[in-house]
């Protein structure tokens, strides 16, 4: 137990103090990033509510299989087009299947492949931009000249020819919708890079003998983390939608999908069965609106320059 000497010249103990020492470690990290997460929602609590929305949607996609009342797959030709009731409690399809079992299977869907062509879309880009600008010359020129040609096609066009050429599967819209994101990972990495590279500490660093793999590990990288997280962020909801769109024009995935769910009997049976397009029509909006609120609050809190709004 440690004090602490009063005005009066008296010591009293610090009792707070003393837990958070004996706790070790852990608690004191686990109590900053607590710190930080209120600090974040009072600060964007746009984002905070974002935010929110995407952990619903993890949590559902997570949680599919064990909250499902009944199956994706599951048929039930005397339950054809049931409106929401106790036993299908958003409704049932053209098949009797349950659309609330769709939905979840549907998160689980779309998230893999969201995250997934994120992952690779961006990180390749990422990469690209990188090599790009810090060794500059001839290899910026031609990694510059392979993302505008990449950029000359407008970006679902590209997905639709690629996912057509290669054959509907998950693994195929993944790599169409990957090859879609490179672009924009390329270019704000390269931009983010560029400055850094020119950067008074950089100079430091070579001038005491550093070299490139010590300054791109040490400096380069660390600096290009956060504008990463903003590109990925963003993305996925752009991802997700994309990934519909494909479902809905019949090139998707062939799992359960909120877009197959629209481009199927949503449009069939609009104006006799309306919960069969409503319902995969709010789960992609509040997916998308979510990613989208959470990426810009990313971009305001991780950004330098955006930081004091």
């Amino acid at each position: 137990m440690t004090t602490q000497a009063t005005s009066s010249g008296a010591s009293r103990p610090q009792w707070g103090r003393s837990r958070d020492l004996a706790a070790g470690p852990a608690f004191l990290k686990r109590r900053s990033a607590l710190a930080s997460l209120r600090r974040f929602c009072a600060r964007k609590p746009l984002g905070a509510v974002g935010g929110f929305v995407v952990f619903v949607m993890i949590l559902a996609a997570v949680m599919a299989p064990f909250v499902s009342p009944h199956g994706p797959y599951e048929t039930n030709y005397a339950n054809i087009r049931m409106a929401p009731s106790a036993k299908f409690l958003l409704g049932s399809d053209e098949f009797g299947r349950d659309v609330l079992s769709r939905l979840l299977y549907g998160a689980k869907t779309s998230l893999y492949v969201g995250l997934l062509a994120v992952g690779l879309g961006t990180t390749l880009g990422a990469l690209i931009g990188l090599v790009g600008a810090f060794w500059g010359g001839h290899t910026d020129l031609a990694s510059q000249r392979l993302i505008e040609v990449l950029m000359a096609f407008p970006m679902l066009v590209m997905a639709l020819t690629i996912v057509a050429a290669l054959g509907s599967s998950v693994n195929n819209v993944v790599i169409a919708l990957a090859a879609v994101l490179i672009p924009q990972g390329a270019r704000v990495i390269r931009a983010n890079a560029l400055a850094v590279k020119e950067s008074q500490y950089v100079e430091a660093a070579r001038a005491i003998g550093g070299d490139n793999l010590h300054i791109i590990s040490q400096h380069v990288l660390p600096n290009c983390v956060a504008p990463y997280i903003i590109v990925a962020t963003a993305g996925l909801g752009w991802t997700i939608l994309v990934e519909s769109s494909l479902s809905f024009l019949g090139l998707g995935v062939p799992e359960p999908s909120w877009g197959g769910m629209l481009s199927g009997a949503g449009r069939q049976f609009v104006t006799t069965a309306p919960w069969l397009a409503i319902f995969p029509g709010v789960a992609l909006s509040l997916a998308v609106f979510g990613f989208n609120l959470l990426g810009d609050a990313l971009r305001d809190v991780l950004d330098p320059r955006l930081r004091g709004t």
